[in-house]
């Protein structure tokens, strides 16, 4: 079957969400959508730093039911549709230390942000999907999934680890119905949100912030390009992902880690 792709304007048309978008990688895939053509929603708590007035901005708190009920409803009553979602939203805030420093508190923060807000936006957007039998879905996970570090970021961890399986089986659902579900792993993104993470590595350990990168670098293995990923290296490879150009694509997890992860 022959496509012939418009690559400048390949999502015009399309409606897409993208969460936690007002920063880091989630603001760099919705303006990468945004060049591509597509009407793009972003959600975050609260009102970005630097508003983007052709993205469409929807403040809530995704970790609770009536955040993501909220983002829900106003996205199909104001659009009507939704062709493309990017489950970006999540993060780390628990303390460094390993398990014993962790609280309940802790675990079902991260919990929520990583995994329980994929799921609710996931199952009120669904029907108007295979309704409409077409649609993408994109969530973002982390090589965390497989690489964990027990030493600070546990939680974290073992919350994309379950969002990395729970996209598989979603996928084997509904990809029958015209959607396409995929997981995208990225290793180390050099954002403010990461810089912030070895601020908190560094003070639960008494060291320097160079320290706890070095810590966290050697946690890892190593990043064998020698750098961590910028956030447009990420929001590219999901405009791709997203694109009729990857049509076929579907039920995958990717990883894009600069070769950190030491196994075939």
């Amino acid at each position: 079957m022959k496509h012939d792709f418009n690559f400048n304007n390949e999502l015009s048309g399309k409606i897409a969400l993208v969460t936690g978008g007002t920063k880091g990688s989630g603001k760099a895939i919705a303006e990468r959508l945004l060049a591509a053509g597509a009407t793009v929603i972003i959600t975050a708590r609260n009102f970005p730093d630097e508003p983007n007035e052709k993205l469409h901005f929807i403040a809530a708190d995704l970790t609770i039911p009536l955040g993501t009920k909220k983002v829900v409803k106003e996205v199909l009553t104001k659009f009507d549709t939704l062709d493309i979602l990017v489950n970006n939203l999540g993060g780390s805030e628990a303390k460094g230390g390993g398990f014993s420093v962790l609280n309940d508190e802790d675990w079902l923060q991260t919990l929520q942000s990583n995994l329980l807000a994929p799921v609710r936006l996931d199952r009120g957007f669904l029907p108007q999907m295979i309704a409409q039998k077409r649609g993408v879905i994109i969530h973002i996970a982390s090589i965390q999934g497989k690489l964990p570090l027990y030493d600070s970021t546990l939680p974290y961890a073992a919350a994309k680890a379950g969002l990395i399986n729970y996209s598989k089986g979603l996928s084997n659902e509904v990809a029958s119905k015209g959607i396409r579900v995929l997981t995208v792993s990225p290793g180390w993104i050099n954002t403010k949100a990461s810089k912030a993470m070895m601020e908190r590595i560094a003070e639960s350990s008494n060291t320097t912030i160079e320290q706890a990168t070095q810590s966290v670098m050697d946690a890892l293995g190593g990043i064998p390009i020698g750098r961590p990923a910028e956030p447009e290296e990420i929001a590219e490879f999901v405009g791709f992902l997203v694109s009729p150009r990857a049509n076929y694509l579907s039920g995958t997890e990717f990883v894009i880690d600069g070769g950190t992860i030491p196994t075939v």
